[in-house]
C-alpha cells in the first residue's frame, strides 16, 4: 500500500501551511489511523488531527489527460512540530 503519493500544491494548501497543516494525495485505501502512525514514525512529529476526502477523477479533454481520482488528506500538526520536506 502506498503512503502519501505527493504533496498537493494549490492556493488553499499553501495557506494551510501557515496554519501548520500539510496536504497530500494518498492511496485511496489508507485510513486516518494508518496515516497518523506513518507520519509520526517517519518524521518524528505529533499529529493533532487529520481530515480526509475522496477526490473524483477529472474529465478527459483533447488537451488535458485524465486527472486521477483518489483521496487527499490534510494533516494538522501540533504547534511545535513541522515537516521539513514540505514548503514552509
Amino acid at each position: 500500500m502506498d503512503k502519501p503519493r505527493n504533496q498537493l500544491i494549490t492556493e488553499k494548501s499553501i495557506r494551510l501551511l501557515q496554519q501548520n497543516q500539510y496536504t497530500s494525495h494518498v492511496d485511496s485505501k489508507l485510513t486516518k489511523t494508518e496515516m497518523r502512525s506513518w507520519i509520526e514514525q517517519i518524521f518524528d512529529v505529533k499529529v493533532e488531527g487529520i481530515n480526509s476526502s475522496r477526490v473524483r477523477a477529472g474529465r478527459k479533454t483533447r488537451l488535458n489527460s485524465n486527472s486521477a481520482g483518489g483521496k487527499k488528506m490534510i494533516i494538522k500538526l501540533r504547534s511545535n512540530s513541522f515537516i521539513p520536506l514540505f514548503l514552509n
